[in-house]
């Protein structure tokens, strides 16, 4: 059950740092978007955990397993790119120098490398539906990572329960701290990838 719990808090860390960068800037998320956000982050956690534990009913042990530690490993260098893109484009942002780039490119592009994009409307408030769009741009690391858990033995149901505790969590206190952290100028997801690593040698 321990490595549920250590899964759930890794999954949870891209929620925390998303509520901190949406607090930071002003955009409040009322409790019904943050259930949203949530709610489809573990199920898409659970989901992919329940298909690649279907998979590995057709998939010899060793090698989905040793596929899992490889894709697991893959997704937290993608995680520490992601961190490193993020903290160019914001200095380029700020330089002026990528609005123009920016403003045409697609949503989930625009949430995947600046969470606060989630505000379409400008109205500082994040609709049930622009949580849904910013929870479905956030899964994609969650499905992924539920992916390469089903063969080290991860439950579904256990995964969702902590999941959604270690969630709700990250969007409570992600909220609350998000102004100090907005003072330090940098993304700070790459201790999310780090731990993905340690976490496909360990299991």
């Amino acid at each position: 059950m321990s490595h549920e719990i250590f899964l759930a808090a890794i999954v949870s860390f891209d929620t925390f740092l998303a509520a901190s960068a949406l607090s930071s800037s002003g955009i409040r998320i009322p409790p019904p978007s943050a259930a949203i956000i949530n709610i489809i982050g573990a199920s898409v956690l659970a989901l992919s955990i329940g298909f690649s534990r279907f998979l590995g009913e057709f998939i010899p042990a060793d090698i989905f397993s040793m596929c899992g530690t490889i894709l697991l490993a893959a997704l937290g260098t993608l995680t520490i790119m992601k961190s490193l893109v993020r903290n160019l484009v914001r200095t380029l942002s700020e330089k002026g120098e990528l609005s123009l780039k920016i403003k045409g490119s697609a949503l989930v592009l625009k949430l995947y490398l600046d969470d606060t994009a989630a505000d379409i409307d400008d109205s500082k408030f994040l609709s049930p539906l622009e949580a849904a769009a910013l929870a479905a741009a956030s899964s994609l690391d969650s499905a992924a990572t539920g992916l390469s858990c089903g063969a080290a033995g991860f439950r579904p149901v256990i995964s969702l329960i902590y999941a959604l505790i270690f969630g709700a969590a990250a969007v409570f206190f992600g909220s609350l701290t998000g102004r100090k952290i907005s003072s330090l100028k940098h993304d700070f997801s790459w201790p999310g990838g780090v731990l993905l690593i340690l976490l496909a040698f360990i299991k």
